[in-house]
């Protein structure tokens, strides 16, 4: 079966958030909403009817209602549900209604990356200091982006390794220099076999391919600026041979990298 494409372009417009704690006497009464409910359970319980059918929604779930659905919800004094709440419309880029691909109910744990997040927008909603608006839009954003690599892509960038992710950072920003997984072993206090074999399993590449990737995709988005021949960008990458840069930015991207140069007008 095809897979669907998924809409990655994103704008967030905030109708309302809050962090609940829910008394005995809370409850949602019964409605249709135009709009976009998520919400992210961190203790205790309650129960949600959607569209007439009923759910139980418990610690660690994350419940997401499209627009369009009817909705209703009551506490389970047993169990009060803390959570965190925002409703929002979605839109694409260019301000058309876009859709968020979740399930109605995933159960994603108790993350603590999500919670920091989810209380840094919950304060800065409340608070409102000049330019809150961007700010709380970037915070919901980076909280989707949590949660697309979570129950979309099925990633879980939290457990990745302090040391890959330093390693990482350091790469990024010094592609164009001379590496050894010897010395950047080194620089994180792990064998050099041993860090190979964690790099690979944190990212999926090994190291030198990793390097690869960052070197050819930096090189790429210089060839579309225009700005750069490709022997030009191939150096500034840190290629010494414009051919080994060629053979690897094909292999890489699938393309030559004189196809991403602009062509000049007539």
């Amino acid at each position: 079966m095809q897979k669907k494409e998924i809409n990655e372009n994103i704008v967030p417009e905030i109708n309302y958030l809050v962090q609940r704690k829910c008394t005995p006497e809370w409850r949602i009464k019964r409605d249709p909403i135009d709009f976009y409910d998520i919400t992210y359970v961190t203790a205790g319980s309650a129960r949600y009817t959607i569209d007439g059918k009923e759910y139980a929604v418990n610690e660690g779930d994350l419940l997401c209602i499209p627009p369009g659905h009817t909705r209703a919800a009551v506490s389970l004094p047993e169990r009060l549900m803390h959570c965190f709440a925002v409703n929002f419309s979605a839109y694409d880029i260019a301000g058309n209604p876009t859709r968020i691909p979740f399930p109605l109910l995933s159960h994603i744990g108790i993350r603590r990356d999500l919670i920091r997040y989810c209380h840094e927008l919950t304060t800065a909603w409340v608070e409102k200091e000049p330019g809150y608006l961007i700010r709380t839009r970037g915070l919901l954003l980076l909280i989707l982006h949590i949660l697309f690599e979570h129950i979309v892509y099925n990633i879980d960038s939290s457990n990745r390794d302090y040391r890959i992710k330093k390693t990482c950072r350091h790469i990024a920003a010094h592609y164009a220099e001379k590496f050894s997984v010897k010395k950047v072993a080194k620089s994180t206090g792990l064998n050099p076999v041993y860090f190979g074999a964690l790099f690979r399993q944190q990212t999926g590449l090994t190291f030198h391919q990793y390097v690869a990737r960052i070197r050819v995709k930096n090189g790429e988005n210089m060839l579309r600026s225009g700005e750069y021949k490709v022997c030009e960008a191939a150096e500034h990458c840190g290629y010494s041979d414009v051919f080994y840069f060629y053979k690897q930015f094909k292999r890489i991207l699938g393309y030559a990298p004189s196809s991403c140069i602009p062509k000049r007008g007539g």
